[in-house]
């Protein structure tokens, strides 16, 4: 090749290498970072000044996997994604303590395999079941195996004490900036006001290559706030003028997407002046204001004249601050368990059962063996294996891959400081420090490992063991094989069992909202309910969007297991456009009353391209 003609050849990555070689982007979030620095180190300072190491210990790792939990949103959001691992975590505890102390090596095997098929079963709910059915395990172990003196209650006890006292610090502690009216509600604000930006941004994209990709961008900030709304009440029951407001401005914005929706399906360019109404209304739920003058948009076509409603629509609500439907998800019972005991959920719980039970199995074997010499901490083996084996942290190889390099990495630092610290102060000054770094380690697997490596180090010669740090090493690494190990095995019934069970309950979702958009439409705008066909369509972007992320998982493992889940992709592109081209057929149906033939076109010719491309990909039809 002449040096005229020569190119740089870019190497391409196999995708599970280029997973783990991915970090997370955005600011850092102080407010975590500041309460990660008051939770685990002083509390385990009091623990400390009392004498009370051993509960004091208990209560740092609480208050460090809260930390790991504690992430953007709302104050009501986080009682439940830090409340319910928490109290999952206590009862782990509880568990764990009485077993270890009642139980020989087989029946504690055998219960922690049990809890491990429980936990990873309600682990296929959602994240907030995930990061309970995490705690639960990992609290089991520590219960069955640290040495710790005080009884399993009083352990419970300290695990919720610490998690609580964080959970407490991010309900009461402000957030810096956030100072505009009442600073409870900043992040509902900020949520509520990132959909009417996604709306504008959506608008300004209508009619290029970038309008899907702010389509799926609209999705998850309606998400996001669906769920930093969705929550306790913070005052009272009827809820504060605040709150009420916060409502209105959510609800305001759902017909607002529902016409940028149509006018992105449409394909032509939206005029600038469309995009600045959502934008004012963005700045006026930041800056708690009221709107003021908004542009109304041109109104030559029906998503146009749904687009100008919408807005006028907005500003009323925006001025009455009235309460209004969320909108919410309805999930019962029924549904939790199909999730929990379906075809994801029974192939997610013997996965984490094997690993759990396997790698407790292993670890007391070595441990009865006196293989671990000195060190008596077993139960860092299962309690490793969990976080290794939980799919929604990431492909099983670039887990393994960033658990091994960040143990490595951790464990060298931690013996440099453990050289040179003074004891406990400085180990607890060291603790401290991690806690506060736990919020941005999140942003990659491997720097959190590492964080939490040097944290729990640091702990246990707390507690009074002898430094740990090439143990550590050998038992993830031990963990690592386990988890590849039992993560090929063949399971009963279909793999890829979790992708398929998101994509179904996604189709089926789209199946309701299009049923519903065509049999519930007789004539004119106004005999339908809208506020149901808000909450279908919402229920069909958000379970789309959930089942869009367990395929983009899927597809960076290995090949072996990526094989499994092949086509998925495909179809869950055809039930996208599928549910734009409702909703698009939803906003014409609002202003004419009827269906235009280039629409019903377009639903033939999809739903024709969705049966070929479920046949490809081995999956069956939805129910009707």
């Amino acid at each position: 090749m002449s040096p005229r003609s020569a190119v740089a050849v870019r190497t391409v990555l196999p995708p599970w290498l280029a997973h783990a070689l991915r970090t997370q982007r955005g600011p850092v979030p102080w407010s975590a970072v500041t309460r990660g620095a008051l939770a685990a180190g002083p509390l385990l300072l009091a623990a400390v000044l009392v004498d009370r190491v051993g509960l004091g210990v208990v209560a740092a790792i609480a208050a460090m996997l809260a930390g790991i939990n504690d992430r953007p949103g709302s104050r009501r959001a986080s009682v439940r994604r830090l409340g319910a691992p928490a109290l999952a975590g206590a009862a782990g505890i509880l568990v764990g303590t009485y077993a270890g102390d009642h139980a020989g090596a087989v029946a504690l095997t055998v219960v922690l395999t049990g809890l491990g098929l429980l936990a990873g079963g309600m682990s296929a709910i959602g994240p907030v079941a995930s990061g309970a059915g995490t705690q639960l395990l990992v609290a089991a172990a520590i219960g069955a195996g640290m040495p710790v003196p005080e009884a399993g209650w009083a352990r419970a006890l300290a695990f919720l004490a610490g998690a609580g006292w964080l959970l407490a610090l991010r309900l009461v502690l402000p957030t810096p900036g956030s100072m505009t009216g009442d600073f409870r509600f900043d992040g509902e604000r900020d949520a509520v006001a990132g959909v009417y930006d996604a709306v504008a941004a959506l608008l300004g994209a209508a009619g290029t290559q970038h309008a899907l990709a702010r389509r799926a961008a609209l999705t998850a900030a309606l998400d996001h706030a669906q769920d930093a709304l969705t929550g306790p009440r913070l005052r009272s029951r009827a809820g504060s003028a605040a709150e009420r407001r916060l409502r209105a401005q959510y609800a305001s914005a759902l017909p607002l997407a529902e016409a940028a929706t149509a006018l992105a399906w449409a394909g032509e360019p939206v005029a600038e002046r469309a995009a600045e109404g959502p934008r004012r209304l963005a700045a006026a739920v930041r800056e708690n204001t009221p709107t003021g003058p908004l542009p109304a948009p041109s109104r030559s076509a029906p998503a146009l004249r749904a687009l100008d409603d919408a807005l006028l629509h907005a500003a009323d609500a925006f001025d009455q601050g009235q309460g209004a439907d969320l909108h919410t998800r309805r999930r019962g019972a029924r549904d939790l368990l199909r999730a929990a005991f379906g075809a994801g959920g029974r192939e997610y719980g013997l996965r984490v059962a094997l690993c759990f039970g396997a790698s407790a199995a292993i670890a007391q074997a070595l441990h009865h063996s006196h293989w671990y010499g000195q060190h008596s901490h077993w139960y860092w083996l299962p309690a490793t294996a969990v976080f290794l084996v939980k799919p929604d942290l990431g492909p099983l190889v670039s887990r393994v891959l960033c658990r091994a390099a960040g143990t490595v990495l951790g464990a060298l630092l931690f013996a440099a400081f453990a050289a040179v610290l003074p004891r406990p102060e400085g180990l607890i000054a060291l603790v401290a420090v991690c806690a506060a770094l736990v919020p941005v380690s999140t942003r990659h697997f491997a720097a959190q490992t590492a964080v939490v490596t040097v944290l729990v180090l640091a702990l246990v010669m707390v507690g009074g063991e002898p430094q740990a740090s090439v143990s550590r090493i050998v038992e993830t690494l031990l963990a690592c094989a386990i988890v590849l190990i039992v993560g090929h095995l063949p399971m009963p019934g279909e793999r890829g069992g979790q992708v398929r069970a998101r994509l179904a309950v996604a189709a089926g979702a789209a199946n309701a909202y299009l049923s519903h958009v065509l049999d519930g439409r007789d004539g004119p705008a106004g005999s339908d309910d809208r506020a149901a066909r808000w909450t279908l369509r919402r229920e069909a972007y958000r379970t789309l969007a959930e089942a869009r992320t367990a395929i983009a998982l899927a597809a960076h493992e290995l090949p072996a297991l990526a094989r499994h889940t092949e086509g998925t992709d495909e179809v869950a592109a055809v039930l996208e456009r599928l549910v734009d081209t409702t909703t698009a057929c939803a906003v014409h149906l609002d202003d004419t009353g009827r269906l235009a033939p280039g629409h019903r076109a377009r639903l033939a010719e999809l739903l024709a391209e969705l049966a070929v491309q479920r046949e490809r990909a081995g999956l069956s039809a939805p129910a009707a």
